[in-house]
């Protein structure tokens, strides 16, 4: 059906002006709303959100899905969180985070500030329901009714009030957490943003489950290296693989008394356990190297963006006149998985015992640049190795960036031991710090 069938079909439902439904289409479909959202919105704009007259079904959390276009649910708020968005070319304030009963969670946002606060007991009538990061999800807007719950509201067991979590804890998606972390890497760069040239503060956080990356949109003195800091309303967004930390002009942050002390070591897992995570900033693994992959020793970047380049050939800038690089691109088993081990120009000449010129005088010596990824495999697989680095996982496979490797010096049974372990422990619960009551709930 083409855009004016649907204009059409709206006007003479809603009994409005076709040019009208029509503007109103175009412009929410220019932000990419799917077409049935869109519809949606425009028949809650004129009064007939639900389309028959009648109120939307009440349903339990577990049960809302997609195929709805607007439920009502009675729920405890879990999170409330705080962000401006750019949206049909306006600035808008939304609030955002999770809402739970007994059956289940849902997150949600709402497009206007409806007052309620984390462990607010509402019944919130006519939310409209979309899918988003996969899953269904509630949107409030100007049709939807937020009032008091008339009865208290059970949750799941393991559902945690607030939003208080540990580094390790928290994943891409998740809105109004709260974090209590050492600053690591603090460091100001100016990045061309939405509205031109922005000032942004970007580095490493630390506390005892792990590390993450952050970025501070709207940079304050606070965020220094060495700070001990509790922040408050930060939203996780996936950046290059792993989770990322992102601080908006609404988070709020506060020095705290009693220093956080980091973890120094990145925590040891399976290969498995770390790529069914999707993704982990810092951890570290423990395998044998089975093989180099091609694009190992000595390589070719291309000068303008840094990716390696084959036969003079950029994947971005076509035709280039390539610098050349050590690399190592190690197939890593542990007996659960394995994982590309990458190790940058460093490590390699590290492994290599030696750097560009010798790796050129060698491939000069055989005639062939292969001698240099050969006499690294011949130094490198069937050896057992602790490495740490930043894991991604993507449709192309799990990629390690290394930065740090070493012979493994545990004992092979020890490690296979460790590795039963891991597959049969069960997964832990929360993510919570000890003190999580602590400023929770604070406004």
């Amino acid at each position: 059906m083409e855009l004016d069938d649907h204009a059409e079909e709206l006007a003479s439902d809603l009994g409005v002006d076709k040019q009208e439904v029509s503007s109103d289409l175009e412009d929410l479909l220019q932000y990419s709303v799917p077409i049935d959202e869109a519809k949606q919105s425009i028949r809650r704009k004129h009064g007939s959100g639900w389309g028959g007259g009648g109120q939307p079904e009440s349903v339990d959390i577990a049960a809302v899905s997609t195929d709805h276009d607007n439920v009502t649910v009675t729920a405890t708020v879990l999170t409330v969180g705080t962000r401006s968005i750019q949206y049909q070319g306006e600035e808008a304030v939304i609030r955002e985070g999770e809402l739970a009963d007994e059956s289940d969670r849902i997150s949600y946002t709402a497009w206007q500030d409806f007052g309620f606060e984390t462990g607010d007991e509402l019944k919130i009538g006519n939310a409209g329901v979309r899918e988003w990061e996969g899953a269904p999800e509630l949107n409030l807007g100007e049709s939807t009714s937020v009032a008091m719950a008339d009865e208290s509201i059970t949750t799941d067991a393991n559902t945690t009030l607030g939003g208080d979590r540990h580094l390790s804890a928290l994943e891409p998606g998740d809105r109004g957490r709260n974090i209590e972390v050492q600053v690591l890497e603090a460091e100001s760069t100016v990045i061309d943003g939405r509205d031109g040239e922005t000032e942004i503060v970007e580095g490493v956080l630390g506390d005892e489950s792990g590390r993450l990356p952050f970025t501070d949109w709207d940079p304050r003195s606070d965020i220094e290296a060495d700070a001990s800091l509790r922040v408050e309303d930060v939203y996780i967004r996936e950046f290059r693989g792993v989770p990322s930390v992102n601080l908006t002009e609404f988070t709020q942050v506060s020095t705290l008394t009693d220093p956080v002390a980091a973890k120094s070591g990145a925590p040891r897992v399976s290969i498995a356990d770390a790529i069914e995570s999707g993704g982990r900033f810092d951890i570290e693994v423990v395998g044998t190297i089975l093989d180099i992959r091609d694009g190992s020793g000595l390589i070719e970047r291309c000068p303008e963006c840094g990716r390696a380049i084959q036969n003079g050939q950029c994947r971005e800038h076509g035709g280039v006149d390539g610098t050349d690089d050590l690399r190592v691109k190690a197939i890593l088993d542990d007996g659960t998985d394995t994982v590309t081990a990458i190790l940058d120009h460093d490590l390699t000449t590290e492994i290599y015992g030696g750097g560009l010129d010798a790796a050129r005088e060698a491939a000069r010596d055989a005639m062939d640049k292969e001698v240099v990824s050969q006499e690294i495999a011949q130094s490198l697989v069937g050896g057992s190795y602790r490495i740490r680095g930043k894991l991604s996982v993507d449709d192309y496979g799990a990629n390690l960036d290394v930065t740090e490797f070493q012979p493994a010096d545990d004992d092979p049974a020890d490690r296979a031991q460790t590795v039963l372990d891991q597959l049969e422990q069960p997964a832990a619960d929360g993510g919570v710090p000890p003190d999580a009551t602590r400023g929770g709930e604070s406004r």
